[in-house]
């Protein structure tokens, strides 16, 4: 992500190498005059060392070029390591957080914090409480020494881990050998290592249920063909259409339209809709906001817009929070089912299908009608068999009438109020 220098000078120190990741509020660079001292701008956490980074001059502008004047090494510094949590004057817990670990029984000291300068917050507690193994001392000093898998459950009480349950134990494989000839690293950070955490999240927080369905595509197809046609929307695409028509369709199921967050359910009258941007770094969810409002053309320009910005690297972070639902297309790789994993703290997301051929009765008689496949994952814990199917059925039938319910003769600006919330007809 670039970001624009407010002021004018010249960098002293860079604090970190591409792909470190830093705490929020976090120094990551010095700018000033030349031959001035930034020694008082350095992070905390960090020690003197020399990796020969460069200074350069830059000027503030509007679109933020950098001009180099000059270059020579300047000392740069790393991050401390090996360093005793319990030993660091620097280890800082919050009071919820604390009070939280003393409750649980939870040791800190191991705890990785998430806050500012390493802070342990409430939420890595959290984390640290729902994902620890209960095993006794002597059986986790033996599973060390002698390299065993502790099982997940033990024969003792509350499924704690005895000696006895180790004796079954698999000792754990070797370590991956080095990078090589015919091997090559790659270091597992960024975003890669955060999408990792959240997907690993979700798994964890909730109760996924996936419902599959098809829906008949002739209309969409059909849609589609009459766009191409006109010069001004032959951009719009399958996938900004049915953007559009969940918009529109989930105004009529706010339970699924919802966040679910520390035991409650919030459900917003507001559809802040997310899709699943392919980029290099990783998958992306920019968020359409407040997409019941636009016009199908309209939705089509800000989601190229989000797209584009998302493949340049150059997305917003506001563009990237504040998702109700999310929509993940993968029907152009040939895909025509799969489990979408939620965007906790989201409760639903929308896969997309290939379109096919699919066998329908029709007077008697066996006709191939192109289907569309979708595929509905829901968090269990708050929507219901019911509404989860009922959204999907009708949305299912808004898409086989596509071409009826959108009117490209009124430049695609069909409001809400125009739209009746569409109902399953079972």
């Amino acid at each position: 992500m670039e970001v624009d220098s407010p002021v004018s000078g010249t960098v002293l120190e860079i604090f970190f190498q591409t792909g470190d990741e830093v705490h929020a509020l976090t120094n990551i660079a010095a700018v000033g005059e030349l031959g001035e001292n930034a020694s008082n701008l350095r992070p905390e956490n960090m020690r003197p060392g020399n990796s020969g980074l460069l200074v350069k001059r830059i000027t503030a502008t509007d679109n933020g070029i950098e001009v180099p004047v000059e270059s020579r090494a300047v000392n740069s510094w790393s991050m401390v390591e090996g360093v005793s949590r319990q030993s660091d004057l620097n280890f800082s817990i919050s009071p919820r957080a604390e009070a939280l670990a003393t409750k649980s029984g939870i040791d800190t000291s191991g705890i990785q914090g998430t806050g500012p300068n390493g802070r342990v917050m409430e939420k890595d507690v959290q984390f640290a409480f729902l994902n620890r193994q209960p095993v006794t001392p002597l059986a986790r000093t033996v599973a060390a020494e002698q390299n065993l898998i502790v099982p997940a459950y033990g024969s003792g009480i509350g499924g704690r881990v005895t000696l006895d349950g180790l004796e079954s134990g698999i000792a754990l494989p070797e370590a991956m050998p080095p990078a090589g000839k015919h091997r090559r690293a790659i270091p597992f950070q960024g975003i890669r290592k955060i999408i990792a955490e959240r997907m690993l999240n979700s798994v964890r927080s909730t109760t996924r249920f996936t419902l599959n369905a098809s829906a008949d595509a002739r209309s969409l197809l059909s849609l589609c063909q009459r766009l191409k046609e006109n010069s001004e929307l032959q951009q719009i695409t399958i996938n900004d259409l049915i953007l559009f028509l969940v918009s529109r369709v989930l105004i009529g199921y706010p339970q699924l339209n919802a966040l679910f967050t520390n035991n409650s359910i919030s459900w917003s009258k507001q559809v802040n809709l997310g899709f699943a941007v392919d980029t290099e770094r990783g998958l992306l969810v920019p968020v359409i906001k407040n997409a019941e409002d636009l016009s199908l053309e309209e939705m089509s320009q800000e989601a190229r817009r989000l797209s584009f910005a998302c493949l340049e690297g150059e997305v917003s972070p506001d563009d990237l929070i504040g998702g109700t639902f999310t929509v993940t297309n993968l029907g152009a790789l040939g895909i025509e089912s799969f489990t979408p994993i939620l965007n906790v703290p989201q409760v639903g997301i929308l896969g997309i299908g290939n379109i096919n051929l699919k066998p329908v009765e029709v007077n008697g008689k066996i006709e191939f009608v192109s289907h569309i496949g979708l595929s509905l994952t829901v968090n269990r814990q708050t929507v219901e068999d019911s509404p989860a199917a009922r959204f999907l059925c009708a949305f299912s039938q808004q898409i086989s009438k596509i071409d009826s319910v959108v009117d490209i003769t009124e430049n695609l600006s069909m409001s809400n109020k125009e739209f009746k919330i569409p109902q399953c007809k079972e």
